[in-house]
């Protein structure tokens, strides 16, 4: 979904709802987090489901890095990136190197035809790639705080206004945010809903 289209009225009439729920912080993040995955969604739903990977392996790398002392917290380090770069490589290049791959065997003098391949590039998985591999590997060099909750941490990823178009966020920037409620003034909301 683009952020000049008709759907996207529809977040902002999310937020509106949002801003006015007079319900716990907890049922708004998650309120927030069932609509950036429908925003996400919306595109193209099976999608999703690499969203919900790159959450889970890094929500699961970064604990266990944190936590741990010894070598062992390397490996987990390279399941993040190994997971998180095989689906950016895959997606972003696979058909680039599938057409290298075929062009080498053609020099050696094999010839080789792949099946037609049609991959979707999912709309900005650069983003929350680098965006949960960064918190991996700030757990590995312990220059932040595990997010406290996975709610959050998975907020932090999926977050709709900035999921598809960036920027990248460090978790330190806005993880905290979510800690504690927060609610725009009249004067901030009015330029948000402007800008």
């Amino acid at each position: 979904m683009l952020f000049n289209s008709l759907g996207f009225l529809v977040f902002l009439a999310v937020i509106l709802i949002y801003w006015h729920l007079p319900v716990s912080w907890t049922h708004k993040k998650r309120m927030l987090l069932l609509a950036s995955y429908i925003f996400y969604g919306l595109w193209n739903p099976p999608l999703v489901i690499l969203l919900w990977i790159s959450t889970v392996v890094d929500w699961i790398a970064g604990k266990k890095l944190f936590q741990e002392t010894d070598q062992k917290k390397r490996r987990r380090l390279w399941l993040s990136i190994l997971v998180n770069m095989g689906f950016l490589v895959f997606f972003k290049y696979g058909e680039f190197l599938l057409e290298n791959f075929q062009l080498l065997l053609g020099l050696v003098g094999f010839a080789f035809t792949p099946l037609e391949s049609d991959i979707i590039l999912p709309m900005g998985i650069s983003f929350y790639t680098f965006q949960t591999m960064s918190y991996s590997i700030d757990m590995y060099y312990r220059k932040i705080q595990p997010a406290p909750r996975f709610l959050d941490f998975s907020l932090y990823v999926t977050f709709f206004p900035q999921l598809v178009a960036g920027p990248i966020v460090r978790s330190d920037e806005l993880v905290p945010q979510f800690a504690n409620p927060v609610r725009a003034n009249q004067s901030q909301f009015l330029w948000g809903l402007f800008f």
